[in-house]
This record gives structure tokens, C-alpha cells and sequence, in this order.
């Protein structure tokens, strides 16, 4: 009998012990702690302007919300194979969610689709991905942006004049997108020949700079034969301004760009460069974090979200509307 009472004693005093762990408090009938969510951010590439502004939005994200982001992705933008490591590493560990920009339309496909079925919810960002298996897309009108630029060109050759292409890199959506709404745009202006739309600058600055190079040698463009030239992401459009300034053109050769840094900012400033097509990358990895994580809570959430864009130019870059876009605030979310 005694052995029977010792025995439901220690029962007792077991079960009371792991009460107490899953609630600090150990009041009776509490509820556990809920564990706290942990959201992946996976960018393209590390290295440009563009990235430590989404970087930023998604860490003012993460306060608001109270949550954990971890922000990893590869150093380069042409580093499929990385990116798709990394995505497939934060499913094995099963985060709460991840919040992607695919440097490939199709090739993050199955990484994605396989997070979807470990049921770890995805938002992509930035550049769309084939398939569906996410929850939310956060992105500019790429389409829109690209038309926008075309405008800001014509406007410049006064209607006018052989303009160039360089384009960016092959799978890349978002990219193809503005070039199709450039190409497209530029239909209605007749008179404004596009010379040159096959190249492709590639993922870095060194390469676009190579590539500019020779599109300005095959199109002869110290001859005065070619008038403009626009560059649809950042690296592309720095690349394309350090060819001009070997070659003596910077400054006559129009050029609208896309995104922001502060090499960029200070060259259109100076006039070598005419205009920049600016999103808004802050907002991007802002919204995409609050996106995932009201979906992680149960709410609902919209499948597109358009994050908008703006054309800068020497003649609004101090603009109050303007500033925080083209000089975003790093130093408060990222210690910078």
C-alpha cells in the first residue's frame, strides 16, 4: 500500500513539473508559450544598394511584428545554385516562413514547392516565379516601370534619335519585364530606332562595363550614331556609366537607369546620368515580411501586391517625396 501511495505521488509531482515548463507561470490551466516565429529573407544577391534597403524594411518589419528575421542569401546575383542551397536549408530547419526574391523565374521552383509541402509558407519578392506555390507576391509593375522608362527617353531625344538596349540577364523576371515595357513603350515613338536589344550586361558591374563597351564600339558611338541607352537594374546601369566615362561619353550619351545608390544619385546629379527609374526596395522588404507573417497568423492577405515606382531626375532628386527613395534610412535598421 505503501509502495502504491509513493508511486502516485511521484506521478503527481511529474506531470506538475512538465505543467510547469510549458508554462513559466505554472498557473493552472494556462495555455503554453507560444514559440516565436522565425522568418527567412532571402535575397538575390548581398552586394547592392538595392538589397540593404530590403534588408532594412524587413528588420523594421520584424520589430513591428515581433518577430525573427534571418536574412541570408548568396554574394552574387548569378548564383542559382546558392540561393536554391539556401532556401532548401531554411526548410530543413523549419522556419515559419520564407520570404524569397528567385534569381530565376523557373529554377527555384521545386525548392519553393517543396516548402509549400513541408508547409513552410513563401513570399516572393521582387521578381515573380513560375508555379503559384506561394502565398503573395510583393513586387514594382515591372512592366510599368519599363514603359516609364521608355517615355523619359524619348522625352530626352526630343522624339528622335537611335537609342540601345542592354539588357540585363537571361531567367531574371524582373528584368525581362521592364525590358518588354521599354521595348514595348518605345513602338509608339517611330522615330526613336532601338539599334541594339540582344545584349545582355550580365550579373555584375565588371561584365555590364564590358559589355557597354563593345555595344558602343559595334554601334559606333563616338561617331555620334547612337543617342541613349537604358540599363534596367543597378549594376547595369553603373556598368553602362563607367563605359561611357572610358570612352569619353558620359554626359552625351543620354542614359535612364534604374534604382538608386550613391554613385548612382551623385552621377545624375552631375548629368551623366539623365534619369533613374526608383522603386522602392525599403517597402518591398517590409511589406513582404508583414505579408508572410499576417498569413503565418492566420489572417488573409492579397495575392499582388504593387509596390510602386518613381522616375527621379536632377530636377526633383531633393524633393521631400523623393529623398527617403533614392537615400533610405540603413542607419536606423541596420547599425550602418
Amino acid at each position: 500500500m505503501r509502495i502504491h501511495t509513493c508511486l502516485a505521488l511521484f506521478i503527481c509531482a511529474a506531470v506538475a513539473a512538465v505543467a510547469c515548463k510549458r508554462d513559466p507561470s505554472g498557473a493552472a490551466g494556462s495555455k503554453a508559450t507560444p514559440v516565436r516565429l522565425r522568418v527567412a529573407v532571402v535575397p538575390k544577391g548581398t552586394t547592392h544598394e538595392f538589397w540593404k534597403s530590403v534588408h532594412a524594411g524587413a528588420v523594421k518589419a520584424s520589430r513591428e511584428l515581433d518577430v525573427d528575421v534571418v536574412w541570408k542569401g548568396p554574394l552574387r546575383e548569378d548564383d542559382l545554385k546558392g540561393q536554391i542551397d539556401v532556401v532548401q536549408s531554411f526548410v530543413a530547419q523549419g522556419v515559419g516562413g520564407i520570404v524569397v526574391a528567385p534569381l530565376s523565374d523557373r529554377g527555384l521552383v521545386g525548392s519553393v514547392r517543396a516548402a509549400s509541402q513541408a508547409h513552410v509558407p513563401v513570399v516572393v519578392f521582387d521578381s515573380d516565379l513560375a508555379g503559384g506555390d506561394y502565398v503573395s507576391f510583393v513586387a514594382t509593375d515591372n512592366e510599368a516601370a519599363g514603359r516609364m522608362a521608355a517615355e523619359a527617353i524619348a522625352g530626352r531625344v526630343g522624339g528622335a534619335g537611335n537609342v540601345a538596349l542592354l539588357r540585363y540577364q537571361e531567367g531574371s523576371a524582373s528584368t525581362s519585364l521592364r525590358e518588354r515595357g521599354f521595348v514595348d513603350a518605345l513602338r509608339a515613338h517611330p522615330a526613336v530606332k532601338l539599334v541594339s536589344e540582344s545584349q545582355y550586361g550580365g550579373a555584375t558591374t565588371e561584365s555590364a562595363e564590358k559589355a557597354c563597351e563593345n555595344l558602343l564600339a559595334a554601334l559606333r558611338a563616338d561617331a555620334g550614331n547612337l543617342q541613349a541607352i537604358f540599363a534596367p537594374n543597378e549594376s547595369t546601369t553603373f556598368g553602362v556609366l563607367l563605359a561611357l566615362r572610358k570612352a569619353g561619353l558620359a554626359g552625351k550619351v543620354h542614359v535612364v537607369g534604374f534604382d538608386a545608390s550613391d554613385k548612382l544619385v551623385q552621377a545624375l546629379r552631375a548629368g551623366e546620368i539623365d534619369a533613374l527609374v526608383v522603386q522602392r526596395p525599403f517597402d518591398m522588404g517590409y511589406l513582404a515580411v508583414k505579408t508572410l507573417v499576417r498569413h503565418a497568423r492566420g489572417e488573409q492577405v492579397e495575392h499582388r501586391i504593387d509596390t510602386g515606382s518613381t522616375l527621379v531626375t536632377k530636377d526633383n532628386l531633393d524633393a521631400p517625396e523623393v529623398r527617403p527613395l533614392v537615400s533610405p534610412d540603413l542607419q536606423t535598421w541596420l547599425q550602418e
